[in-house]
Formats: structure tokens, C-alpha cells, sequence
């Protein structure tokens, strides 16, 4: 059966073509700075939003038509298998990635959820390798079930806590199986509300206990898997303990973690966080822990997290840029954790949004690997800061200066010039790199 009969498949055309179902700017075998398209963009589809999501907001029920959804339990869950793998294969998207809640329904037991799970496992298994898409990443769903009310690492609750590594556990497994190259762990309700009713430091030990865990058994397993934290500041609780890059670095390192965890960001996230996308991968990449992204955009009118699919070749160069200057994404990806809108209910609009966001990234990374080429920013950057390249500079940086010493220097009373950033020119150049590719 068909679930996307009215679809072709979706091809390279060039930025002239006037096909809605074509590609502009992405060409997966054209090479960008010594590899293909297909090689530095690793593009995922997010099984929550493409295959399960409803268009649902706090104010309407779901608008989404899907033709699969007449079914339900484990004959919808089979259904959005085959749904799923065909939108994968027409886009020419190499990765996916799920909640395993997301691709099979709970049941009455943890055990029966298990089962359940298994035979859905098993069905995407038989769609791996028919079709050649691999999973980039899976994790476990701890944050929409009424158990997980207060948190299922930082739960108050030691049944909780217990049912959650019997989770992790059974995702750890089934990651293994299918092949997974990256194992995600996202805060979901690992937070707070208020202080006066809260064990902070119980509930970060419990966390990293949690972790610690789950590398035990990883390696007891054989799953070799890269571990992702995904950041976020707020939503659904008010105070997430993974509320940016730098605390979750901070995390990492309190805990003895950082050898074994790299970080998934994603660009909503930063927005909610106050920063920009491209601060939260500078701040990554300087520690050395990019991991994988989750690619999507949020709206500065809206104060939540909209995540609407990447359209802004602004960020998405500066977002290529900051990968491209890390050496690349390495075993991560370009996971679209992103939802048409809720007006965008047919299922055509699935399609056109993941050519949206893939042509964007596609874009970026056309015009960062020029920029990176031209050293746009890095001769401007060197200039900046030639001073710390000699004399006074050089004994700061190089750690041979002293107070004493930089005060003796300061008091020849020598004029301070500073030079101007140029920050409107690089502008300038930037939207110039950007109107020419």
C-alpha cells in the first residue's frame, strides 16, 4: 500500500526549477569542501513529528489528515512502519530517528510494552535492510506517561527511578539491534518547579547515576553507540537541569562524564535558552563535545518551542559554518525535529517541509564552505586580535606577563587605539556570499 501515492519521488532539479517537488539546492552526490552533500549533512527524519504527531495545540484537537490513522494499537503502529520508510525513501533521507514510544504503543505491562516493542523492532528491521536507511538515533520516551509526573531520573520516586532504567535498558537493546549510531538521553521532565519542595542535589546524583548506568551496560552489551545530551532551558518543567551547552558541560564534567557524552543541540532550544544557535554550537565545539543536531527554528514572537522546520539561510549557514569548522558532525546528524503547522494538515506538506529545511541546510552549507575558503571571518578575526600576537599581547597569551608587569607597561602611558569591529561590513559580505552562491 501506498501511503504517499500522490508523491514522486523527490529529485535534484537546480535552483531554477519551478518543481514543488524537487530539490533546489540539495544534490547528495555534489561535493562540498572534499565530500558530498549526502556525506556532511546526514539528514534524519524524526519519527514524533512526521509520523505521529496530530497538529494538536492546547486550544484545538489535531487537524493532521493521515490515512493511517483510521487504524489503531499495533495495526497503526505497523502502518506508520511502512508510511514512515516510504516518506524515507521518496525524500532520499539516509537516517530516522524515534522515541520508542513513538513506534509502538505501551501496554497494560512493562512486559507487554516490551513485546510490543519487539515485534515493531523486528518489522523496522525487515525495512532497514530492504530499503538501505539507517537509524541515527533512538531514545526513550520518560516524559509523557502520568508516572513520569515528577521526573523519571530525578524522580522523587524510587519505583519510578527503577521503571526508567528498565526503560533505558530496553532502549540500549533495541539501539544495539537495529544499528543505531548515536544514543540520545533528552531531560524531558528531569527538572524542577520550585525549590521548596525539591532535593537538587538527590536528583543531578541520581541523574549522573542513571548515566553511569547506562555506560555499564552499553559496554556489557556490545553497543558502541555515541551517548547525546539534548539541552533545553525550559518545557515541560520550569527549571531543566540541561538548560544550555555550558551547564551541561558543567554537568558532564562535575560527574566524570565527559569522556563518554557529546552533546545533541537543537536550535529552538538555544532560542528558548536566550542564546543563538550558532553560541551553543561555538561553546560545543570549543570543549569538543558536538555531537548531532536537531534541526528546526523557533519564532521570537512566541515564547515556547515552536519547532517550525529551518528556513533561514542566515542561520543555517552559521549553523554549517560552526560544523564545518568542527571537521564535521562526525557520527551525529541533521535530525528535522520539526512539525509542519497546524494549517499544513495534508500529507503532502510533510514532503514539502523536509525539502524546505534540507534545500536551506543544503544552501548553508554551499555558502559556509566558500566562506570558510575565502576566510571571510577568520583574516577579519586574526586582525582583531593581532595584538596579543606580539609584544605585550604575546607575553599575556604565552602566560609570561604578570599585574606587575602589565602595570609597568600601562603606566608608559602609551595611547590606546582601538580599531573598529567592522561588524555591518561583515554583514554586508555575509548577505553578499549568500545572493551569489
Amino acid at each position: 500500500m501506498s501511503y504517499f501515492s500522490s508523491v514522486p519521488n523527490i529529485d535534484y532539479e537546480g535552483a531554477a526549477s519551478t518543481n514543488a517537488f524537487a530539490f533546489k539546492h540539495y544534490n547528495p552526490d555534489a561535493v562540498v569542501a572534499g565530500k558530498t552533500m549526502r556525506e556532511h549533512l546526514r539528514f534524519a527524519v524524526a519519527y514524533w513529528h512526521t509520523l505521529t504527531a496530530g497538529g494538536a495545540d492546547p486550544f484545538g484537537a489535531g487537524t493532521a489528515v493521515r490515512s493511517w490513522d483510521r487504524l489503531s494499537g499495533m495495526d497503526l503502529a505497523k502502518a506508520r512502519v511502512e508510511a514512515a520508510f516510504e516518506l524515507l525513501v521518496k525524500l532520499k533521507v539516509p537516517y530516522f530517528c524515534f522515541h520508542d514510544r513513538d513506534i509502538a504503543p505501551e501496554g497494560d505491562t512493562l512486559r507487554e510494552t516490551n513485546r510490543n516493542l519487539d515485534t515493531i523492532v523486528d518489522i523496522i528491521k525487515e525495512h532497514m535492510k530492504a530499503t538501505g536507511v539507517k537509524l541515527l538515533w533512538n531514545t526513550a520516551n520518560m516524559f509523557t506517561h502520568p508516572r513520569f509526573v515528577h521526573g523519571a531520573g530525578t524522580t522523587n520516586n524510587a519505583d519510578v527511578y527503577a521503571y526508567a532504567a528498565a526503560q533505558v535498558k530496553k532502549g540500549l537493546e533495541v539501539g544495539k539491534e537495529l544499528g543505531a549510531e548515536n544514543y540520545v538521553f533528552w531531560g524531558g521532565r528531569e527538572g524542577y518547579e520550585t525549590l521548596i519542595n525539591t532535593d537538587m542535589r538527590l536528583e543531578l546524583d541520581n541523574l549522573a547515576r542513571l548515566y553511569r548506568m547506562a555506560i555499564e551496560y552499553a559496554d556489557e552489551i556490545g553497543f558502541d553507540a555515541q551517548f547525546l545530551i539534548e539541552p533545553k532551558p525550559k518545557e515541560p518543567t520550569k527549571h531543566q537541569y540541561d538548560f544550555d551547552a555550558a551547564t551541561t558541560i558543567a554537568f558532564l564534567q562535575h560527574y566524570g562524564l565527559k569522556d563518554r557524552f557529546k552533546l545533541n543541540l537543537e536550535a529552538n532550544h538555544a532560542t528558548l535558552a536566550g542564546h543563538t544557535f550558532e553560541h551553543e554550537l561555538r561553546v560545543t565545539r570549543m570543549h569538543g563535545l558536538l555531537g548531532s543536531l536537531d534541526a528546526n527554528q523557533g519564532d521570537t514572537l512566541l515564547g515556547w518551542d515552536t519547532d517550525e522546520f529551518p528556513t533561514d539561510l542566515y542561520a543555517t549557514t552559521l549553523t554549517m559554518y560552526e560544523v564545518l569548522q568542527n571537521g564535521g558532525i562526525g557520527r551525529g546528524g541533521i535530525n528535522f525535529d520539526a512539525k509542519v503547522r497546524r494549517g499544513s494538515f495534508e500529507a503532502e506538506d510533510l514532503f514539502h517541509a523536509h525539502i524546505a529545511g534540507m534545500d536551506a541546510y543544503a544552501k548553508g552549507l554551499k555558502v559556509a564552505a566558500r566562506l570558510i575558503e575565502d576566510r571571510v571571518f577568520e583574516d577579519t578575526i586574526a586582525r582583531r586580535y593581532a595584538s596579543f600576537k606580539e609584544g605585550i599581547g604575546l607575553d599575556i597569551v604565552s602566560g609570561k606577563a604578570t599585574l606587575a608587569s602589565l602595570e609597568q607597561y600601562a603606566m608608559q602611558n602609551n595611547p590606546i587605539r582601538n580599531a573598529s569591529g567592522r561588524q555591518e561590513q561583515l554583514k554586508a559580505i555575509f548577505n553578499q556570499y549568500l545572493l551569489s552562491e
